[in-house]
């Protein structure tokens, strides 16, 4: 069989029997070999015949539908068709304008009578079996992915037109990242595992980022050039102290924006950016000017309120808070008539009061010199009412649990502000997730009515305390504890709840266990009732624990000192309404007994010196406990703050005994046999968002305990422990005191911790503590919150009133890292110096350094 290619789009294969005319499309030469053409014979163009399909085959298509390439090239089984004709050129046009194939022959196999069967030959351009990447990380493979997909995927055709598509896409994307030099090469290899496919591989190549050498201004006359480069948040000098300076188009557009933001907050409304130059040096580094048209300086006259009926002119004046001869200032202007941060704006005020269709728009009426005339214009609209709530997204959480927290309820007025504070109580729970928390409001205006739904995601809300750990003389130390923060008690004896456990009623289930087997045992348990009886906030808490440590006596004696600690407790709390709504108040019953052994592990001291190591002691407090809270997120706070007053107080028993008794004469085991005490602790942090997802958080913790009778003195017992990492208020916890952690000291290093004796650390009567934190997160995903953080911390012990100085304080610093992961709770660690050591002198000496690990708490 031989061939002749033609630029008539026709090609003759001459054999034994007839002449099949095949047309092609892309040959524009005449080729044949010269033996070949002199054995032809001259075929006659001249006379075309007139043929009737009488089949069509499909031959070389791999991907493609067989029927579908009959179809669409037009030749149907029992059509007429003339060869030499349009036909046979037309199917082909039709079937290359798909770009699916890169050749298109259509040849006549065989002719019966008037009869004509013919044969499709196509050629499929390949396709696409994988990508990869050269030049690039691993992590940033799936974001490039996402660019690479929409151009070409895999198992698609492969064209030059689509490779260069995607390079250039990726090369966009790394532009706008500041690698202004990025380039992307494509290398096409055939993969020989798979039938007509290939392989590509993008070959990145970034250089490096560009860095802006410096940025100046032209025509800035009345504003500072520093003011407008703090202004530039993204788009920065390469000489600016921990600045970027990397160019990136899109921030540098958005810095721009904000620099004209910044004139129009002092006055300038009428300033714009006119034009920009941008060049680089021989370095590569890039230089910036940035040309501005300042205009004239604009100052607020007279503001006039139309349309309001609901609320005075005074009352607006008020919360507008702009005065006639005050610099003209937009930004300020809208913030106070519509959603402020502090909420004081006229918006609020008309929407916390139902006005849901309400509207203000400033309208300039006069415009003289250097002065504006505006006119606020109000439509107050209906009030609206609140038809439906709806909560979508809750799989483990019930339903009742959510809505019980919500300040929106059907049939009351539309109130901005409650739904803010309801969003805050549902971000509370702790249960779901606080970036994926959506609300909607879709308004029915014919009826006056809105609906609020409410969207949440769940996330892991139990926590799991699996560890091991090396305790010193305690030796290895085992602690297995589970706390279910979402549990449901009514559920436990229904099988089909347990997935794997029964959840979803909001209450807490807390077990404890932790021993080293001969020498230390400790079992806790506890449950919490949020919503006792189901219609008030009324929390119900009852919980237990019992400790037991045993040691020998390292006297020769082979004789053993112990302490044990049986306490059991109840608790009831509720929300408060005044002085608002934040305040939630409990108290607690709480019943100890404390008995000691020859006990010197721990020193329990008076005030008069008396070393308690033996006796049984008996604690029966009541504990009153006042918080006010207004944090929205528990995991990492961003704003907001927690005020917390505790008072822990026993009955004054020697107030009601025998007047004329001699306390002194008494042992210590006689005047504290029934403990009688007051102790004081003010708790406050204090959350305040920096810019972006820089947090400052500002701490303070005062601790005191009191007595009632002065021949008695300070119990020896419920003191506080301050120094280190405050671990051992876990591992070794519910000894009689309350640690308290300080980063880069330990206890010895607080001389008024320090025993007398010289024989270990006494715990104090007093502490205070100040923080401040600043804290940044790496990462907001509710399974793993991660943050770091540097702070500066000021801490100190005292051993009575007389002596207490707030100021007087061991100070440190440093940085340190917080993981938290809702199975395990917190985990992390701190790098501290103390600056205030006892005799230490060089900052660079050993022991000043403190490294403190925090495990399943943040220590107080």
């Amino acid at each position: 069989m031989r061939y002749i290619q033609c630029s008539m789009l026709a090609l003759l294969r001459i054999t034994r029997n007839n002449v099949l005319l095949l047309a092609v499309a892309m040959f524009p030469l005449c080729l044949m070999a010269q033996e070949v053409r002199d054995s032809l014979p001259v075929v006659d163009y001249s006379t075309p015949v007139n043929y009737e399909i009488g089949g069509v085959r499909v031959t070389g298509a791999q991907f493609s539908d067989a029927n579908a390439i009959t179809s669409i090239s037009g030749l149907k089984v029992g059509a007429k068709i003339r060869i030499p004709g349009p036909s046979i050129p037309k199917a082909i046009k039709a079937l290359l304008q798909l770009r699916l194939f890169t050749n298109v022959q259509i040849l006549q196999e065989k002719t019966i009578g008037d009869v004509v069967f013919l044969e499709i030959q196509v050629q499929e351009r390949p396709r696409l079996s994988l990508y990869s990447y050269k030049g690039v990380g691993k992590g940033q493979h799936e974001t490039l992915n996402e660019i690479v997909n929409q151009h070409i995927t895999k198992g698609g055709i492969v064209t030059e037109n689509m490779k260069s598509n995607a390079a250039r896409a990726l090369e966009k994307n790394f532009i706008k990242k500041g690698w202004l030099d990025a380039h992307v090469d494509v290398t096409e290899i055939a993969d020989t595992a798979r039938l007509n496919s290939v392989k590509l591989t993008f070959d990145i190549n970034l250089e490096e980022k560009v860095r802006i050498k410096d940025i100046s201004f032209i025509g800035v006359t009345n504003v500072k050039e520093k003011k407008l480069l703090k202004k530039m948040d993204k788009t920065k000098e390469k000489k600016r102290f921990l600045a970027g300076s990397k160019f990136i188009g899109d921030e540098y557009a958005d810095d721009k924006k904000e620099i004209v933001k910044y004139f129009n907050t002092v006055g300038y409304r009428d300033a714009r950016v006119i034009g920009d130059s941008m060049w680089r040096d021989d370095k590569g580094e890039m230089h910036i000017q940035i040309k501005v048209n300042e205009g004239n300086r604009y100052y607020f006259r007279n503001l006039t309120w139309k349309g309001n009926s609901i609320y005075g002119n005074e009352q607006l004046d008020q919360i507008l808070g702009i005065k006639k001869g005050d610099i003209y200032n937009n930004e300020l202007l809208e913030n106070r008539l519509r959603f402020s941060q502090d909420g004081r704006d006229v918006s609020t005020l008309y929407m916390d009061n139902g006005y849901l269709f309400f509207n203000v728009e400033p309208t300039e009426v006069s415009v003289e010199n250097d002065s504006i005339d505006l006119e606020l214009r109000i439509f107050e609209g209906p009030q609206a009412t609140i038809d439906k709530v709806i909560i979508k997204g809750n799989d483990r959480t019930h339903e009742h649990v959510i809505r019980r927290e919500l300040r929106t309820l059907p049939g009351e007025k539309f109130s901005r502000s409650e739904i803010i504070r309801s969003q805050r109580q549902i971000l509370a729970l702790n249960y779901f997730n606080p970036e994926k928390l959506g609300i909607n409001t879709p308004v029915n205006a014919e009826r006056g009515t809105v609906d609020i739904e409410y969207t949440v995601e769940e996330r892991p809300a139990d926590q799991l305390e699996l560890s091991a750990g090396w305790g010193g003389a305690r030796r290895v130390i085992g602690t297995l504890g589970v706390s279910f923060n979402n549990f449901s008690m009514r559920n436990v004896f229904n099988k089909e709840a347990w997935r794997p456990l029964p959840t979803g009623d909001g209450q807490r289930l807390s077990i404890r266990a932790q021993t080293n087997g001969q020498f230390y045992q400790s079992y806790n348990v506890s449950f919490t009732e949020p919503w006792l009886g189901g219609k008030k906030p009324n929390s119900f808490t009852m919980g237990g624990f019992f400790n037991r440590f045993a040691y020998p006596l390292f006297d020769g004696t082979g004789g053993s000192q112990s302490l044990n600690i049986v306490q059991g407790s109840l608790s009831l709390g509720t929300r408060l309404k005044w002085p608002d709504d934040n305040f939630v108040t409990s108290t607690a019953v709480n019943i100890q007994s404390l008995r000691l052994n020859q006990w010197t592990q721990g020193l329990f001291r008076t005030d008069q010196g008396e070393i308690v190591s033996t006796g049984n002691f008996n604690n029966f407090s009541i504990r009153q406990n006042i918080v006010r809270s207004t944090i929205n997120d528990p995991t990492f706070p961003r704003d907001g703050s927690s005020i917390s007053l505790i008072i822990q107080a026993t009955p004054p028993y020697s107030l009601f005994a025998d007047k004329d008794k001699n306390y002194g004469e008494l042992s210590a085991n006689e005047r504290f046999r029934y403990l009688e005490y007051h102790k004081w602790r003010f708790d406050v942090d204090w959350y305040t968002t920096i810019v972006g997802k820089l947090v400052l958080k500002t701490s303070s913790r005062i601790g005191i305990l009191g007595y009632y009778n002065r021949k008695i003195g300070t119990s020896p017992f419920e003191r506080f422990q301050v120094g280190g990492d405050g671990l051992n208020n876990q591992q070794f916890g519910f000894q009689g005191v309350d640690i308290i952690s300080s980063r880069g000291y330990e206890i010895a290093d607080f001389e008024n911790n320090a025993d007398p004796s010289g024989s270990g650390q006494t715990p104090t009567p007093i502490f205070n503590k100040f923080t401040l934190e600043l804290r940044y997160p790496l990462s907001l995903n509710p399974s793993s919150t991660i943050y770091v953080h540097t702070f500066l911390q000021g801490t100190n012990t005292w051993k009575n009133l007389r002596d207490y100085n707030p100021f007087d304080l061991k100070r440190s610093a440093g940085m340190g890292l917080r993981v938290f992961l809702p199975m395990f709770g917190i985990l992390g660690f701190d790098y501290g110096l103390g600056f205030d050591k006892p005799n230490v002198t060089n900052l660079f000496a050993k022991g000043v350094a403190n490294f403190n690990i925090v495990l399943g708490f943040e220590p107080e």
